[in-house]
């Protein structure tokens, strides 16, 4: 029989061996749980592994997550904003942007959802501008014309990426180099864009950039927004407010016609909340031309202000698009066709996601009267805009 000390030294083991394995049982679930629930209600940010480009290229997802649960999820293809899981006015979240749930969607048949349009964003007509007496030729990929930087612009880019936290607040840091001549821009472009998911349910974007050489640049995020969720139905019971009181009129390839015009007594007038389906069909050739909205307004005020406040009644999410730029093109999602099978995995109709772009103007580089874009050695080109979310209640 054992004395009663090897007993108590046998029970202590037993004990300490239980306490070791509901330790590493623990420590265990706490890694196979996904980031979200291992860190619910703090932000966050955490990497996967999306997708594999065909020379070997891999890219990653990055998910950035706040206080508040929502959800951004940020490829590095692209720099595209994949996903937006907002809170409705009952607190249901929902993604609230259109993409894909693969690469090789995204690779071979994106109208440029949720991506980093450059080096030039929107149209220059017949794909060519002069600069300092040189004239500089452009890919012509959208009908006669060059359309958010040509055949491989900034959105098919692999864009380096560093995660940080500050404060309340998780983000990206997306760097890229356009090396001089590529897609026929002049100048070595060095390009910044920070994603920033702050606390009160915004995404900041902040573009800077630098050149070697005098060049053009012209970027925004070409996210498309359906707010009563991606893939769930049409937009056009959607409420738009645009602070514009004049836009520039576009010709038959929607280039501007270098006019600045009015908008009032036009069916493309958004000063008061009007749903977008209300004129979207309005026998005016401007709308026609288009097959719906696909227009550059030019931006009341200056500075860091409310471009546009989209309210869809049904869920009650509010979308508030903030920024510094002279110019937004609404784009009413006149050519989705239901051939793309978005994330949700349903078919993306003609008219189910809506375009809010801060930009300078289409085709600037062209129009003297227009705000210049040109950039030049040891200027620095720096913008922002805020998507900011919220609920009517």
């Amino acid at each position: 029989m054992p004395s009663s000390s090897t007993l108590t030294r046998n029970r202590l083991a037993i004990a300490f061996r239980v306490v070791l394995v509901a330790v590493v049982a623990l420590a265990l679930s706490l890694v196979a749980a996904s980031p979200a629930e291992a860190d619910s209600g703090r932000p966050g940010i955490t990497k996967k592994h999306f997708g594999t480009l065909s020379g070997g290229k891999k890219i990653d997802i990055y998910t950035l997550r706040n206080s508040n649960g929502m959800r951004v999820k940020i490829l590095t293809y692209g720099g595209i904003l994949q996903s937006i899981e907002v809170p409705d006015s009952r607190g249901r979240l929902a993604n609230v942007t259109l993409g894909f749930d693969n690469l090789s969607d995204y690779v071979a048949k994106s109208p440029y959802f949720g991506c980093i349009t450059g080096r030039y964003a929107n149209r220059i007509a017949k794909g060519r501008f002069t600069l300092d007496g040189k004239t500089y030729r452009l890919a012509t990929n959208d009908g006669p014309n060059h359309l958010h930087g040509g055949t491989k612009g900034f959105d098919k880019k692999v864009w380096r990426a560093d995660p940080f936290r500050r404060g309340g607040s998780v983000g990206l840091v997306l760097t890229y180099t356009s090396r001089n001549g590529e897609e026929g821009y002049p100048g070595t472009l060095r390009t910044r864009v920070v994603y920033t998911l702050t606390s009160d349910n915004r995404i900041r974007m902040d573009y800077r950039a630098t050149t070697s050489r005098p060049t053009v640049v012209n970027l925004t995020n070409h996210a498309y927004f359906n707010l009563r969720g991606e893939g769930n139905g049409r937009i056009l019971g959607h409420e738009l407010q645009i602070n514009a009181s004049r836009y520039t009129p576009v010709d038959t390839t929607l280039i501007p016609t270098g006019r600045i015009a009015r908008l009032g007594g036009t069916p493309l007038d958004f000063r008061e909340p009007t749903a977008i389906g209300d004129r979207i069909n309005s026998n005016n050739t401007q709308i026609t031309r288009g097959g719906g909205y696909d227009h550059n307004y030019v931006l009341d005020g200056r500075g860091l202000r409310t471009a546009a406040t989209v309210v869809e009644p049904d869920s009650g999410r509010v979308l508030k698009v903030i920024t510094d730029q002279p110019g937004l093109q609404f784009y009413s999602g006149n050519f989705l066709d239901n051939t793309l099978r978005g994330t949700s995995g349903r078919l993306y109709p003609k008219r189910s996601g809506f375009a809010l772009e801060s930009q300078h103007f289409p085709d600037s580089p062209n129009q003297a009267n227009f705000p210049s874009t040109v950039l030049r050695p040891g200027d620095v080109y720096r913008t922002t805009t805020i998507y900011a979310f919220s609920t009517t209640s």
